[in-house]
């Protein structure tokens, strides 16, 4: 745009100069014309007329000038008076001339004045291409270093981002654990109110146990001031009879009192301290045969404590048993190992057999230092044809192993050394042992020097019956040489006795 602009304004100046041109040679035609009309004026020597006329000396008659002819010049001498000569054919008059030099001069002027804007504008172009070239150069030169800013500046922002995101994932984490942190004070805090809680609540149980204690006091007191009310009023009146009747009342309902302990059980998860083994009312007594129906007795308590608290223990508490039915037995196994309370069990006299494999195979098991602990196979009847024997053999055989071979692999041997150790203790497979060696068999966990039975808040009742009373309808009975025996129950399908029965006593 700015060469257009430029070139419009030369064009501006060479018309500008044309017209100049043309005025300047006007204005000799003009002067020429006048010294045609008027003769008189003399012309200055040497000066030409206007250019293509000739003046005329001549004239008419009248007064009047001629006009020249043509191709002659009006020529004046030192008389002033003006002379005609002849005119030279194609020779240029001086006006032409001077607009000749005049226009050779415009031309030379507006070629230089071309040349000049042609130049300048050559000039000006190539500064633009050198302005744009250098400008492409440092664009060429920037571009990486605007690359590098910007690749950078992106870097920057990711690093920023990824800053942000580190940082919101740390404040993530820090809430959590402070919301973990206020989740664990709280649950400390129900934990302390729950433990509160149950402080008061036995608190309440010994302010209720000390009221009834004050009321049976306060009772005994009131009872005791109407007796001696009553005996006062004796002396007054006849009525000695309800005296009497009064205080045989009272003392009635003192021996009533005294025949019941009044506190409560202990219970304690770790029962077992310092050789001393406190039982609480939690306990399931398994004593005689192991017969059809023992399962039931004692599984149902196990579960029927279960149910009340799986923090305390559960006391199998074993006096005399020679142990009994295999399938009776193993259920009760299976209970005991099943229970979420921890079932201990606890032998007081003598464990046999089935009774012996329950005390060895229990979480936890107690025993007296002479209370005697009695293993070996298991034995018993077979009927039928061989085949039928051989099958029943095949089961005991079985039943065999499933009980022994636990007890084999808590002592640390075979069942085919266990087995041979039998025999190498008695030669009828009788192996017993006192539980003090016993515990080092593995067959009991720890001896005791105390059992404190807190459970039992009752004065127990006197025995006076002549045969020791059994449970699941046993009976001791006499045979015909009056010898005392107890008939088993029937066996079910696939069960057999696993009992000790060395004198033949259970039939």
């Amino acid at each position: 745009m700015k060469f257009v602009r430029l070139a419009l304004a030369a064009s501006l100046v060479f018309s500008a100069g044309t017209s100049r041109a043309q005025t300047t040679l006007s204005e000799p035609k003009l002067k020429s014309s006048k010294a045609l009309k008027s003769p008189s004026a003399p012309s200055k020597a040497g000066e030409p007329s206007s250019a293509g006329s000739a003046a005329s000396s001549g004239s008419s008659p009248s007064g009047d000038t001629a006009p020249a002819p043509i191709g002659a010049i009006m020529m004046s001498g030192n008389g002033g008076s003006g002379s005609i000569l002849p005119a030279i054919p194609g020779a240029p008059t001086e006006e032409r001339i001077q607009l000749d030099k005049i226009t050779t001069q415009n031309t030379i002027k507006q070629q230089e004045y071309i040349s000049r804007v042609r130049a300048l504008t050559e000039e000006k172009d190539e500064a633009l291409l050198r302005n744009a070239l250098t400008a492409e150069k440092t664009r060429a030169e920037l571009s990486p270093i605007e690359f590098e800013q910007r690749k950078l500046q992106l870097k920057g922002q990711m690093e920023d981002e990824k800053m942000a995101q580190a940082a919101a994932a740390l404040r993530y984490q820090r809430d959590k654990a402070r919301l973990e942190n206020d989740v664990a004070r709280e649950k400390l805090n129900a934990e302390s109110l729950k433990l509160d809680a149950e402080r008061l609540k036995l608190d309440a149980d010994k302010l209720r146990f000390d009221a009834d204690k004050l009321k049976k006091d306060v009772a005994v007191a009131e009872l005791d001031f109407q007796a001696r009310k009553l005996r006062q009023e004796s002396d007054l009146a006849d009525n000695r009879t309800v005296a009497i009747k009064s205080d045989l009342e009272l003392r009635e309902k003192k021996e009533i009192w005294k025949k019941q302990a009044n506190r409560e059980p202990e219970y304690d998860k770790e029962p077992f301290k310092n050789g001393v083994l406190t039982v609480s009312d939690r306990r399931i007594a398994l004593d005689g045969p192991i017969v059809y129906g023992t399962a039931d007795f004692v599984t149902e308590r196990i579960h029927y404590f279960n149910n009340k608290s799986e923090e305390y223990p559960i006391f199998l508490v074993i006096d005399r048993s020679p142990g009994g039915s295999v399938m009776e037995g193993y259920r009760i196994l299976k209970a005991m190992q099943a229970s979420k309370a921890p079932v201990h069990v606890v032998v007081k006299s003598y464990a046999a057999s089935m009774a012996a494999t329950i005390a060895t195979l229990a979480p936890r098991s107690y025993a007296y230092p002479n209370a005697v602990i009695l293993h070996h196979q298991i034995w018993s009847v077979l009927f039928g044809n061989p085949t039928q024997q051989k099958q029943q053999l095949d089961i005991l055989k079985e039943w065999d192993r499933r009980l022994r071979e636990p007890i084999a692999k808590k002592m640390g041997t075979s069942m085919e050394k266990f087995t041979a150790e039998m025999y190498k203790q008695n030669v009828d497979g009788d192996w017993e042992e006192f539980a003090d060696a016993a515990v080092r068999l593995k067959w009991i966990d720890h001896t005791v020097s105390e059992i404190r039975e807190t459970g039992i808040l009752k004065e127990p009742e006197t025995k006076s019956e002549d045969k020791p009373k059994m449970a699941f309808g046993l009976a001791e009975e006499n045979d015909a040489k009056g010898d005392r025996y107890v008939r088993l129950p029937k066996l079910q399908h696939a069960d057999a006795y696993f009992l000790y029965n060395r004198d033949g006593y259970y039939r």
